[in-house]
């Protein structure tokens, strides 16, 4: 199964995923391509609808460990909250600094419908947030302040119009 990482601009990227029903070996194998995906583009996470696909799952990667998590839903955010800069791989050549909180606990399903809970710290947290916002039809554009924003969009035009 063949997809393409949508980019921005693409209506699916802005469209909430729907909650996951059926666990069987589409999903299976969908988590597995999005996997394989997210490693080609050299990604540490990738959420379905960027694939076009408006189902709510992601997967992500960090250190030694891969996630793919079903229906994920933030049960719990720590105060702490810290700026970074975060990329996206529907939004290439883009970098900006977003506030997240440090710490996040996750709750889901795998793709065989058993129950998940991650507590994730620092980047898998930052990681983790950056792909449900996807989920929800958020981009890091949304998230950042209103300097950077305008920014980037400046520099996403210009590298439109380049490739024209």
């Amino acid at each position: 199964m063949e997809h393409d990482v949508r980019t921005f601009g693409d209506p699916v990227l802005t469209s909430r995923a729907t909650p996951v029903k059926d666990f069987d070996e589409s999903l299976e194998r969908l988590a597995e391509d999005m996997v394989r995906i997210m490693r080609e583009h050299d990604g540490v996470g990738l959420a379905a609808n960027q694939i076009g696909r408006l189902k709510r799952i992601f997967v992500a990667a960090y250190e030694d460990e891969e996630y793919a998590i079903v229906n994920p839903v933030i049960e719990t955010r720590s105060e702490t909250t810290e700026k970074d800069i975060e990329g996206c791989l529907s939004i290439p050549g883009t970098r900006v600094e977003i506030e997240r909180p440090l710490a996040v606990t996750v709750t889901g399903q795998d793709p065989s419908g058993a129950p998940v809970r991650v507590e994730a710290e620092s980047l898998l947290a930052r990681i983790f947030q950056h792909e449900i916002d996807h989920l929800d039809g958020i981009l890091i554009l949304d998230r950042t302040d209103r300097e950077s924003r305008k920014e980037a969009m400046r520099e996403i035009r210009e590298r439109m119009l380049a490739r024209k």
